[in-house]
């Protein structure tokens, strides 16, 4: 199968750091990067930069409501957060909450996570992965986790960059197969 175009397919990043500069920040930017390098329209949502109020649900907002419309129609969401206190970010927590029950079936994740060092990266597994599931979205088999020493000057080094473009080619097939048109026809069903 080939690339999809970018007509059929865009892709949500979901920053859940709390500063605009962060390791998790960074590695989400290159993964979106390298979606619309692969042709999907990609959008950055910065949730530190939302309304708290609106985050919490205690009142609307224009530009929560937005962020909620934009990852209602990705094809792919990409969901970094920095490791706190074993797991991922309030700010992602709280996202999360505003949406709807199986409102990301048919949407394809992948879950990059950033930490001190690798005691924790099992956040991938024990925090990511079930988040994604309980709004129904399928999530890529390769997990992205960096720790401190994976970056120099801010910089990821190649075997991080590496596992991030292997979830993103990961995310492109999941899409590419959710998506596909199936062909009924081929169906043979045998009665007992």
């Amino acid at each position: 199968m080939g690339d999809m175009s970018a007509t059929t397919f865009n892709a949500v990043g979901i920053s859940g750091s709390p500063g605009a500069r962060s390791k998790s920040r960074a590695l989400l930017e290159r993964a979106l990067v390298a979606l619309s390098d692969r042709g999907a329209t990609a959008t950055l949502i910065d949730l530190a930069a939302l309304p708290a109020d609106a985050l919490l649900g205690r009142r609307r907002a224009d530009a929560v409501d937005s962020a909620l419309g934009s990852v209602s129609r990705a094809t792919i969401i990409v969901a970094s957060t920095p490791v706190y206190r074993a797991t991922y970010s309030g700010l992602l927590k709280v996202f999360f909450d505003l949406l709807p029950l199986n409102g990301l079936v048919g949407k394809t994740a992948i879950a990059i996570a950033t930490g001190g060092s690798s005691a924790h990266q099992l956040v991938i597994d024990h925090g990511l992965r079930p988040l994604f599931a309980s709004v129904g979205a399928v999530t890529t088999p390769t997990g992205v986790y960096g720790t401190d020493s994976a970056f120099e000057n801010g910089v990821p080094h190649e075997s991080l960059v590496a596992r991030l473009d292997a979830a993103v080619a990961e995310a492109i097939t999941l899409s590419e197969r959710i998506h596909a048109p199936t062909d009924s026809s081929s169906t043979t069903f045998v009665e007992s």
